[in-house]
């Protein structure tokens, strides 16, 4: 009798417990989470099958047709999370919104909640890494108490499904999505088969009842989202939230919506009593002096479509080591370090070579675009020299390696902010366009032009200086 052929069902497939990826064949390492050791056995091969036709839900229609009308944006009573979002919450839009621990994520979330909850339309606010009582704590010290926003402690994806059915929320907050688990699933919280399922369960039920919902997501150390790399694609918006934990200043910073602009950029201020919104955040980036001091420029940069007013400070001290130091805080090392090699080579200031340089900015801004070398070079060359800059001036400009200043974008909105600031005289690349009636601008087309705004006699003196001292 011969023998019985091994069918596709007999044979053995298998599964990471991680993410959930089916093989035919056991692998070390898991080819989609790249995860080791959690490759096992499950069962039988999946049999191939095909999907036939079925009947449609709703027809299709010309998109003219379309009611545009069910996805209007209610604003959620903070004006600078709208800005970000575009106007507001969708009705049935999910938004993810991620940051590292303890920069205010659940703080901005619960007045969020608090804000949005109305007779019409009530909140469910769902928390997996606190309990109720910590929350209302919390809620008690940033005066977010209302009727109609509800509270839940859940982990189980079954049970909040069924919060859900009681409550019959507008706006659902989770935080956070890694918390909640699907008894379903094989795997612990925060996995990425875990995340997965959760985050399609809540998908589903934002669409079908036209619910908005706000995920709070971890971060990795490196900064990115925690999970599948599936999750940022399944949901609508996604929103990072930045800040030192040691500044009063947050920001949240949008990387993908589906309804509005993705450059758009909301400030924060983090104090005692909660989080509130800055209209105007210039004020924290600035240092009021009477005197202008050496080492210090001011710049006007741009968060996504916002002009900010940002000061750059820089210190120059005798080097006691071989290998001089260079420490930034805020500002890209690397710039700073091209900036350094400008003034030397195209600036001829030597001192800068063998001293010890600090540089920084003020108030917890980071300056990344290269909009600000100008602001940089200029500080730079202010504290070698240790002449101050002319009192309300603002430099905007990207150096290259030549010593050219390069024209930037948004040069006019720059130099409204700063106008309206107070601010008097600037140094920009050539052909700025429509000036602020009232302020001088002064137009630069390298390094050299630009270090004539600093005394020429101090600037002279500021090498011989420190070879005397060398």
């Amino acid at each position: 009798m011969a023998a019985r052929t091994k069918t596709t069902k007999d044979r053995p497939s298998y599964r990471c417990t991680e993410c959930g990826w089916q093989t035919a064949k056991w692998l070390g390492r898991c080819a989609e989470c790249q995860a080791w050791g959690t490759v096992e056995e499950y069962g039988g091969a999946p049999a191939v099958r095909t999907t036939a036709p079925g009947r449609v839900t709703t027809s299709a229609l010309p998109i003219g047709q379309v009611d545009g009308r069910q996805a209007t944006a209610r604003s959620t009573g903070v004006p600078e999370l709208d800005r970000v979002l575009g106007g507001g919450l969708v009705p049935g839009a999910v938004v993810l919104l991620a940051g590292e621990p303890g920069v205010g994520k659940s703080t901005l979330l619960l007045d969020v909640a608090a804000k949005a909850a109305s007779e019409e339309h009530r909140t469910l606010y769902v928390t997996g890494e606190e309990s109720a009582s910590q929350v209302r704590l919390r809620a008690d010290r940033i005066h977010a108490l209302h009727d109609h926003l509800y509270l839940a402690a859940e982990t189980d994806l079954s049970a909040v499904l069924g919060h859900l059915d009681a409550v019959k929320p507008s706006l659902l907050v989770l935080d956070s999505v890694q918390t909640v688990a699907s008894p379903e699933i094989d795997g612990a919280p925060g996995g990425m088969a875990q995340v997965r399922e959760v985050a399609g369960a809540l998908i589903r039920a934002s669409k079908d009842r036209g619910m908005s919902t706000l995920l709070v997501g971890h971060v990795t150390k490196d900064g990115a989202i925690a999970g599948p790399r599936l999750l940022e694609h399944l949901v609508d918006v996604v929103l990072h939230f930045e800040g030192d934990r040691h500044a009063r200043l947050r920001l949240v910073r949008g990387v993908k919506n589906r309804y509005g602009a993705t450059d758009e950029v909301g400030c924060f201020e983090l104090h005692d009593e909660g989080i509130t919104g800055l209209a105007d955040p210039s004020g924290l980036f600035l240092t009021r002096r009477d005197e202008p001091v050496p080492g210090t420029c001011l710049t006007v940069t741009l968060e996504g479509r916002r002009p900010l007013v940002a000061e750059v400070q820089a210190l120059t001290v005798d080097s006691q080591i071989p290998s001089p130091r260079r420490t930034t805080s805020g500002l890209e090392t690397s710039r700073v370090s091209m900036m350094l090699a400008v003034l030397e080579q195209r600036g001829r200031i030597s001192a800068l070579g063998k001293r010890d340089i600090y540089s920084a900015t003020v108030g917890g801004v980071k300056l990344s675009e290269p909009a600000a070398d100008l602001a940089i070079a200029l500080a730079l060359a202010s504290a070698a020299s240790d002449t101050p800059l002319p009192k309300n001036l603002v430099a905007i400009g990207e150096v290259g390696l030549a010593g050219e200043v390069r024209r930037v974008t948004g040069v006019q909105r720059r130099l409204a902010e700063a106008h309206r600031l107070g601010f008097t005289h600037a140094l920009v690349p050539g052909d700025p366009g429509k000036v602020p009636a009232g302020m001088k601008v002064l137009e630069v087309a390298d390094m050299g032009d630009a270090l004539r705004v600093l005394p020429r006699s101090r600037r002279r003196e500021a090498p011989r200086e420190a070879e005397d001292r060398r």
